[in-house]
């Protein structure tokens, strides 16, 4: 089985437009902050009833699936980022860059555009992943889940809101 290939001309398209098709990583230090204090307070309470070993063992099974938690809202999240740029770059916006946020303590990304920077991100821990979107200082947010689902009519919706009608009120 061989993996779809994007066609030299695709290449092409989205290399003259300034993105090169990848939204980066973002791993969120407050929620793997939370995920490790949670799991400390499992632990100091199980020391009494279980000793320190079962101490160890609720740490390391609270510490180890938060983390698992974080790190596959943090790929639904880039997933919807990524498939929302997608059919941006598809409907003719122009995408200059997405980058991630710069301090490390956001799960969220920058796009820029030449009509301003529109930031994607929210709540990666699954099952309770929330998605945020924000262009010009006013923001909507949603249940992940939901917005994945939706993604077509999503992406089409702030499309619409963000390039549409946003060029032709700034002109």
């Amino acid at each position: 089985m061989q993996l779809e290939q994007p066609t030299q001309v695709e290449q092409s398209t989205r290399e003259s437009e300034g993105w090169n098709g990848t939204v980066p990583s973002a791993v969120d230090a407050r929620i793997l902050g939370l995920v490790v204090a949670v799991g400390g307070l499992a632990a100091s309470v199980n020391i009494p009833y279980g000793g320190v070993p079962m101490a160890f063992a609720a740490f390391a099974v609270l510490a180890g699936g938060g983390v698992v938690a974080h790190v596959l809202g943090e790929r639904q999240l880039r997933r919807i980022t990524d498939g929302l740029v997608e059919r941006w770059v598809d409907h003719g916006a122009h995408i200059e860059d997405v980058t991630r946020s710069f301090d490390g303590m956001r799960t969220e990304w920058t796009v820029r555009t030449p009509d301003g920077e529109i930031r994607i991100g929210g709540l990666a821990l699954v099952p309770i992943s929330r998605f945020s979107v924000e262009w010009q200082g006013v923001g909507d947010t949603m249940d992940a889940s939901e917005a994945e689902e939706n993604l077509d009519a999503l992406a089409t919706g702030l499309y619409a809101e963000f390039f549409d009608i946003g060029s032709a009120t700034q002109r």
